[in-house]
């Protein structure tokens, strides 16, 4: 990490914000420490030099939502066509006997899917601790070390079962002590608010629908006092909308403030069914929305408005969901599926391909409240994603950037974290991948068939 190294006259180079030309960018210390001009030579010597002429160079894309242990029930045919109320109801009991080996093992090939997709952030939402896995925060902290990736990871709960009118399985819920205790417990551990910092951790109650207001409650103080982050799922569906009014007397973002929430320190899951008053007040307290395209067309739950929360002062950013209802974990399939869909809505002058990219990398670093990442600039990390224009999808393009969205790019040839090369030519370094894939998918079929 102390070596210079060149990374020479890319193809193209995105900045986070707009398409740059550059003669390269300089790393040195896991850092970017030159951003060259078009004709610029680095201004110190340089031990290595890596020639990008066929890249393409992004920051590293930044995932802010996901369900890593969803792997395991990926295009299970009795929810193949169901929205998401029944969906849940169906998967829970399956999700309520994950062990940890099961959690490791999903844990692992969700980030490798993730990794090889050019994302080297990201964050997971890990909401179920049946019995035997009171763990399973640490062992995700495990994979990602594993991975050399980096991660927020969101302690989530679910408080409010069956019996008192919740949408979880009684065997599913914790009491409100457990969940605080463990969520303290996890922040003192592993939180790095530093610089660089490799492993986050984030107070997430599953959704209005699986936790009791004073859990929601608690985890904004608990947040607050450590300054860390809150996630949730909210206004997903108009099922969730309904359930709020009927149980708690309000709609989604009232709900939300009233239990504290409304805050710069939240984001937010899918936010899809908000009216402009309630997009007002997100936008003005500085919310952040993880928009899930593909998942929000699989489950057929809506289209988020991201210009108007983008108007009102929200950050938008792009997560890939459970990968039981994508069915993947790949950001530049989610990224180009955001172009489409957002296009349906706004046109197609409005939702560019560098607007796009901008949620999948700088508006995910704001999401997750880091400063370090998701852009190439002076003194962020070296996270860099390098993508080819070699396959046959991409013979005849012309625009190289604008490719990997239109021509539907799905995989990276080299991705870099803190100046370290973790894909190189497509293969993730140190895993052997075809083991874990045979490891997984005996997992996930003994899980389907407990």
């Amino acid at each position: 990490m102390s070596d210079r190294l060149w990374i020479k006259q890319p193809l193209a180079c995105f900045d986070g914000t707009e398409q740059i030309e550059t003669n390269g960018i300089v790393i040195e210390g896991g850092k970017i420490v030159e951003v060259l001009a078009a004709e610029q030579l680095p201004s110190r010597p340089y031990d290595t030099i890596f020639d990008a002429r066929q890249h393409v160079v992004l920051p590293g894309l930044i995932n802010t939502h996901h369900h890593f242990y969803q792997t395991l029930t990926r295009a299970w045919g009795p929810v193949i066509n169901q929205p998401l109320f029944p969906w849940l109801k169906t998967l829970y009991p399956v999700w309520a006997k994950l062990t940890p080996q099961a959690l490791r093992l999903g844990s692992e090939v969700a980030l490798a899917e993730l990794l090889l997709s050019g994302c080297t952030t990201t964050s997971d939402h890990h909401y179920l601790f049946p019995v035997g896995m009171e763990e399973a925060i640490d062992i995700q902290v495990a994979a990602v070390n594993h991975l050399g990736m980096r991660a927020t990871l969101s302690r989530g709960s679910m408080s409010l079962g069956e019996k008192s009118g919740g949408l979880p399985p009684e065997h599913t819920v914790q009491a409100a002590e457990v969940i605080l205790q463990d969520s303290q417990r996890l922040i003192e551990r592993y939180h790095d608010m530093q610089d660089g910092a490799m492993i986050n951790i984030a107070l997430a109650p599953c959704s209005p629908f699986s936790v009791t207001p004073e859990i929601m409650k608690q985890s904004a103080k608990l947040a607050e006092e450590k300054n860390v982050r809150l996630h949730t799922h909210l206004a997903e569906t108009l099922d969730e909308e309904a359930f709020c009014l009927k149980l708690f007397g309000l709609r989604t973002v009232d709900y939300l403030d009233s239990v504290g929430w409304l805050s710069h320190r939240t984001w937010l899951a899918h936010g899809i069914h908000f009216n402009d008053e309630e997009i007002y007040r997100l936008g003005k307290e500085g919310v952040a929305i993880s928009h899930c395209p593909v998942s929000n067309m699989r489950l057929a739950s809506g289209i988020c408005r991201t210009q108007e929360l983008l108007q009102a002062g929200a950050t938008i950013s792009l997560g890939v969901d459970g990968s039981a209802s994508n069915d993947a974990s790949n950001m530049m399939y989610e990224a180009r599926q955001a172009l489409y869909l957002q296009r349906l809505r706004y046109g197609t002058q409005t939702i560019t391909p560098e607007l796009v990219l901008g949620w999948a990398t700088r508006g995910g670093a704001k999401t997750l409240g880091r400063e370090d990442i998701g852009e190439i600039k002076v003194g962020k990390q070296a996270d860099l994603a390098l993508f080819t224009l070699e396959d046959i999808r991409f013979s005849g393009s012309h625009d190289p950037l604008a490719a990997l969205l239109l021509c539907g790019a799905e995989r990276a040839d080299r991705v870099m974290i803190a100046g370290n090369w973790r894909v190189i030519e497509g293969v993730i370094v140190d895993l052997d991948l075809p083991r874990l894939l045979n490891h997984h998918r005996k997992a996930a079929k003994h899980l389907i068939n407990l």
